[in-house]
């Protein structure tokens, strides 16, 4: 029996020390990138940070217009003294350096050819009192109106019996997003958008969830850009304001099929990396 206490204290006191060492590294990223956000002298606005829960498990589901919006989503949870783990694409993970960091902040990679276990993870820190970030639709969106979104969000809450929040950053795809266009033009506004809990039931239909999901952040989308400050300066700089906005970006249709390219041309990158390592181990192997 004794022993079974000692191991169980010793359990305990490792987790403890992962925390404080996945805090202390969170702490430290975001001192980084508030310097740099103050180096580029944005003008940052959190509306209804209030809407995260400051104890417990939550969902954050935010849309996705550039690369940087997670930063921008974890300050809406730090306002509440929330540390918020992300689910990221595999990918980001990838660079010795930026992985160790991701991992020791408590992020969770997303094999999106099966993103179950990444599912799985996402569940586990919800259980555990964890705030966890989804972006919905999955890659940034090209139009900068809301995509299709995936029903991820929704089961992790449904299964915990989370909040679900509904999040929208708008201004950030001026900084950084894909294309690929990227501004260190000082000064600009950004406004992080925090919407109204969702309480799903435990017998919700995750896919109904979501539809309602999409709905409110098409919604805190439309009043993050009626409430935006900055307007464009020039015909050219319009490329940042949906079409729908009388701006250049294009359209949902458009930015369907620019991203369909984009991920066929991933896919032949990977199948040819995929195909050099074969060959490597081939030849490896006839010259043993």
């Amino acid at each position: 029996m004794k022993s079974s206490t000692n191991g169980q204290a010793n359990r305990l006191t490792v987790r403890l020390r992962i925390a404080v060492v996945r805090d202390v590294t969170y702490r430290i990223v975001i001192a980084g990138v508030r310097l740099m956000f103050s180096a580029l002298g944005l003008r940052i606005t959190v509306l209804g940070a209030e809407h995260v829960p400051r104890h417990g498990g939550a969902v954050l589901a935010s849309n996705h217009v550039s690369y940087l919006d997670f930063t921008f989503v974890g300050l809406a949870g730090r306002a509440q003294g929330r540390f918020v783990r992300f689910m990221s694409k595999e990918a980001v993970f990838d660079p010795p350096l930026v992985g160790t960091i991701m991992r020791a902040m408590g992020h969770i990679p997303v094999d999106r050819s099966n993103g179950v276990a990444a599912l799985r993870s996402g569940v586990r820190k919800a259980r555990a009192g964890e705030v966890v970030g989804v972006f919905p639709e999955a890659t940034i969106s090209r139009s900068y109106t809301i995509k299709e979104t995936k029903p991820g969000a929704a089961a992790i809450a449904i299964w915990e019996q989370v909040p679900l929040v509904p999040v929208v950053v708008w201004g950030s795809q001026r900084i950084l997003t894909t294309g690929p266009r990227w501004s260190l033009r000082r000064g600009k506004a950004l406004t992080i958008l925090v919407g109204e809990p969702m309480h799903p039931t435990r017998d919700a239909d995750p896919y109904a969830v979501t539809r309602d999901l999409h709905a409110r952040l098409e919604g805190l989308l439309e009043q993050a850009m009626d409430g935006y400050p900055d307007v464009p300066r020039t015909a050219a700089d319009r490329w940042w304001l949906p079409a729908t906005r009388g701006g250049a970006a294009p359209t949902r249709a458009v930015a369907g099929e620019l991203e369909k390219a984009s991920v066929a041309r991933r896919e032949a990158k990977r199948a040819e990396k995929a195909a050099e390592k074969a060959a490597e181990r081939a030849l490896k192997a006839a010259k043993a």
